[in-house]
């Protein structure tokens, strides 16, 4: 509240230290870090990812009940999907997962 009423600047150290931010890099390394958060985003099973996006966004302002059973609903669907199965039986097989989003 005081950001927003009182708009007092502040550095990206500050901000990474209140949590507005995730990470600070320099300008040249900023693809980088891009590039290497998708690569590590693409690697998870996509129904997680956009069950993990809908739950948030669907959650969004609800009473604390009202959002868990959204969370309830979301990773339901995620827990009956065979991209659930693959997951622990790649780990069970020491190889990297080959998910599907179904």
């Amino acid at each position: 509240m005081e950001i927003l009423l009182i708009g007092d600047p502040f550095s990206a150290q500050e901000a990474l230290e209140m949590g507005l931010l995730n990470y600070v890099v320099s300008k040249g390394e900023v693809m980088k870090k891009a590039l290497d958060l998708a690569a590590r985003l693409a690697e998870n099973g996509p129904l997680a990812v956009r069950k993990v996006k809908e739950g948030v966004l669907r959650s969004s302002g609800l009473s604390l009940a009202r959002a868990y059973r959204v969370e309830n609903e979301v990773s339901a669907a995620v827990m009956a999907s065979q991209d659930a199965r693959e997951g622990p039986q790649a780990f069970k097989e020491k190889r990297k997962p080959r998910f599907t989003g179904k």
